[in-house]
Order: structure tokens, then C-alpha cells, then sequence
């Protein structure tokens, strides 16, 4: 075979090999575009964020780098705030988030006798909860026609959902994390930026304001907020989904009150919805039913913003220094006869 054919051969040779290198190298190209299309899902919730801007003109007190609140703690040891009195100018948050053009979303579920409190939490709502903000309530119950008529404010609406009786307070209770899930995921997605989850047996007696937003919120329970965490009623039985070893925990927050961004709030409600599922399976119901479940997974997925006490005090406690202002409170009631099955 002559020089000029042994060359040929090379060249057809290391042809066909760098074609095929191009059409690897092109089909792994088309491969990694697919999984970068797979991937990079655009998200279901937007949630708005325009900054913390502030208008020309306006005046509130000079903040402080080195005064303020000493008798409390105002971040948690992750670098989350703790909301007080005292800890956030009113004038000053409220001008900043009015440029954001907000839609916060609130559920109440009242069964049974509990709508007996719902003119009084609408009421008291009215006057302090989100006022001049847009407001959309979604009251579910299975007595639509005991639902009180209350003037709602500017901007504010009712929305009444019926729902199915149940003969114990406890499923009642944790029914409503799968609610939650399916109303987050479905007629809230492009409706409102923010959730709040709150008992209706309360009422509001100071402001409740755009100090609370945040992307995961809890409100520290009124009980333990001043005790050590081996007095947290946690539950302790390893067989339990909402099971948190003795000796750990960050704080014990309250079941009666929480929210965040619908994303974030969808996360917790289906998370806590699924293992409430599983334990249900297993014949297990947590110590404390969701309330249980919400402080798992508060205490693994740390919430962005913590509310205080002030946010939920209790019905049956004198007031502590600390707690200069109450804003929410549970109402005094008769557990025995307003719950079904004690």
C-alpha cells in the first residue's frame, strides 16, 4: 500500500473520531439544557419584594445602635428577630410595607360552639389587625348561618367556607393543616403575598401590624416563653412523627397562632399534614396534636421572624413585666362545654 493511501486512511480515521467527539459533546450539551429546563422551575409563589424604602419627608425617632429593649431578648441566637414593644418604629414599617401594595391572607375556623367567639374576634380584628392594609379573612365552619354580620373595614372582606362536623376537638384541630396545604396551594397562589393561621376563641386588643410579616413566623407560646426547655411539653415518644429528643429545642410556640409567606406556610402545613398521616396510621396522636407537629418542624426549618407573647397571651394570667402591651389574647371559656367530646 503506497505512503499516499496509509495517509488517507489516517485522515478518514481521526475524522470519524472527532465527528463523533462534536455529536457526544452536542447531545450532552442538549442533555444538560433538559436538565437545567427540569431544574430551574419557575416558582409557584412570588412573593414581593421592592426593598425596605422609605419616602422623603417623613419623621419618626432617630434609631439607636445602642439603646433599646435590655429586659428581653430581640434576636434569636440564628439572627432572627423577636417582635416587642418597643422594638420597631409603627410610623416607620407601616410607610415602608404601604408601597408594597400587600394582600394578607387570615383563616379562622369556628365548629360547633366555637362560633360563639367569632364577633368578637371579627370585631376586635377590625379595629386592630392590618388596619389600612388589604385583608382577606377565610372563615371555615359548618354553621355558616351562625356567622355574625360585621362591618368590615377598608379594603377588608369575608370569605365563608362551610366544612364538615366532627365529634372531637382534636380532629377538628388537626384538620386544619390539610386545609391550610390546599388552600395555600390552589386559590391563594395568586391572590395574596402573606397567611396568617389563627384561633377564633381570642380576641385583639392592640395592634397587630406588617411588624409580623416574614417568611416563616412563630409566636412564642405564653406559657414557656420565661421557663427552661425541659419544661416544654414536646413530645418525647420516639414513635411519634412530631418526636423531639429530650434536651433539645429552641422555643415552644404556640399552635393558636402562625404564618409567613404562602410558600413557606405550605411547606409546614403539608409537612405536618403528612406526619400527622403517618402517626395516624400507627395508631399515635401526638401530645399536643399540630401543635406538636408545628413545633417539629419550627425547630428544623428555623422560622424568619418570631412574635412574643404579646402576640398571644393566655386568658388566665396576670400580666409580666416584660410583656408591657397585649395585643392578642385567648378569651376565657369553659373548655368542657364548648369542645364536643369532653
Amino acid at each position: 500500500m503506497s505512503l499516499r493511501q496509509n495517509f488517507l486512511i489516517i485522515l478518514v480515521f481521526f475524522g470519524m473520531v472527532l465527528s463523533g467527539l462534536i455529536y457526544l459533546n452536542s447531545n450532552q450539551t442538549r442533555c444538560n439544557q433538559q436538565i437545567i429546563e427540569q431544574v430551574f422551575i419557575e416558582p409557584k409563589w412570588k412573593l414581593k419584594n421592592f426593598g425596605l424604602r422609605s419616602s422623603p419627608g417623613i419623621f419618626y425617632n432617630q434609631p439607636s445602635a445602642l439603646v433599646g429593649r435590655t429586659d428581653v431578648a430581640s434576636v434569636t441566637s440564628w439572627l432572627a428577630p423577636i417582635i416587642w414593644e418597643g422594638t420597631f418604629d409603627a410610623t416607620l414599617i407601616d410607610i415602608i410595607y404601604k408601597q408594597q401594595n400587600l394582600t394578607i391572607a387570615t383563616t379562622v375556623f369556628a365548629l360547633g360552639k366555637y362560633t360563639r367567639f367569632l364577633k368578637e374576634f371579627l370585631e376586635s380584628a377590625e379595629q386592630h389587625y392590618f388596619v389600612g392594609f388589604r385583608v382577606h379573612y377565610y372563615l371555615f365552619t359548618d354553621l355558616p348561618e351562625e356567622v355574625p354580620e360585621v362591618k368590615m373595614g377598608e379594603n377588608h372582606s369575608l370569605t365563608v367556607r362551610k366544612v364538615p362536623s366532627l365529634n372531637r376537638w382534636q380532629d377538628i384541630s388537626m384538620g386544619r393543616m390539610e386545609i391550610l396545604e390546599k388552600l395555600t396551594e390552589n386559590e391563594l397562589a395568586n391572590e395574596a403575598d402573606y397567611i396568617f393561621c389563627l384561633d377564633v376563641d381570642t380576641k385583639f386588643y392592640g395592634r397587630w401590624g406588617v411588624e409580623t410579616l416574614g417568611h416563616l413566623v412563630g409566636v412564642i407560646h405564653p406559657w414557656f416563653f420565661n421557663v427552661p426547655r425541659f419544661i416544654f411539653t414536646y413530645e418525647h415518644r420516639r414513635e411519634s412523627q412530631a418526636y423531639i429528643p429530650a434536651g433539645e429545642g429552641d422555643y415552644y410556640y404556640t399552635g393558636a397562632a402562625f404564618g409567613g409567606s404562602l410558600n413557606d406556610v405550605h411547606k409546614l402545613t403539608r409537612t405536618c399534614r403528612e406526619q400527622m398521616n403517618i402517626d395516624a396510621a400507627n395508631s399515635i396522636e401526638a401530645i399536643w396534636h399540630e401543635e406538636s407537629h408545628l413545633n417539629k418542624y419550627l425547630f428544623y426549618n428555623k422560622p424568619s421572624k418570631l412574635l412574643s407573647p404579646e402576640y398571644l397571651w393566655r386568658d388566665i394570667s396576670m400580666c409580666v413585666g416584660q410583656v408591657k402591651i397585649i395585643r392578642f389574647s385567648h378569651v376565657a371559656k369553659n373548655n368542657a362545654e364548648v369542645r364536643p367530646n369532653l
